[in-house]
């Protein structure tokens, strides 16, 4: 079922939505308050997959208070999608991935990153939640081939994405830490842009072809088949 447009609508948590099966998508899990944790809990989820790099997990000031036995029942697994030291992605993504047009790139720069995120997958405990800093692009990179393995439709990889893009600019709209590239965009200025960045998204899924992509790049098939199961083949 091509659900991946439904919110998770969990205390705290900005730009959560359902991806596909058992895998759901959101910014930075610092958001979330322990009753988002409670209720993302009851929804099943039991692993979070943080595409971040090291240098970004960090608490701020304006995050809520999470006792640690409210995190007891969660795996935290750190499963970065790129090396940002490398010069070439630099170069490439000013001031970081933020254009579904670098996902080839990232793709061709970081096979084997990827690939880990989905070996992640694989060995995930329960529900899944993966997660980077907005959830939009390293998130909205790894949904889209989420989404494709779970056979989803163009139009579906397309919303979701563009959901995304919604999702993280109305939290700029009153952000308590303003972002220090990005701000609050009008729907005359947003509209173009879904359109153009949801078409980029399009064309990278579908030429990227994850399955072919993840073989190659060492994903077993005994990890396809749980990859499957919880993307809901």
């Amino acid at each position: 079922m091509e659900d991946s447009g439904r919110a998770a609508d969990w205390d705290g948590a900005v730009n959560a939505w359902h991806v596909a099966g058992d895998v759901y998508r959101m910014g930075r899990r610092e958001w979330l308050t322990e009753a988002g944790w409670r209720q993302a809990y009851d929804a099943g989820i039991r692993t979070v997959v943080d595409l971040r790099n090291d240098s970004e997990i960090r608490r701020r000031e304006t995050d809520p208070p999470v006792r640690s036995a409210a995190l007891a029942g969660f795996d935290v697994v750190l499963a970065p999608t790129e090396d940002p030291a490398n010069t070439e992605f630099r170069e490439l993504c000013v001031p970081y991935l933020n254009h579904p047009a670098a996902y080839a790139d990232n793709a061709r720069l970081f096979p084997d990153l990827l690939a880990g995120v989905f070996k992640a997958l694989a060995a995930a405990r329960g529900g899944v939640v993966i997660h980077c800093s907005a959830g939009r692009d390293r998130s909205g990179m790894i949904a889209a081939m989420v989404q494709d393995l779970a056979g989803h439709s163009d139009e579906a990889i397309v919303q979701a994405y563009q959901h995304s893009m919604r999702g993280i600019n109305d939290h700029h709209r009153g952000a308590a830490v303003p972002h220090p590239h990005e701000r609050y965009l009008p729907d005359d200025v947003l509209t173009p842009l879904l359109e153009e960045r949801g078409a980029s998204l399009l064309q990278f899924v579908r030429s990227l072809n994850t399955v072919d992509f993840l073989r190659r790049h060492g994903v077993t098939g005994r990890e396809f088949t749980a990859i499957l199961a919880k993307v809901g083949r």
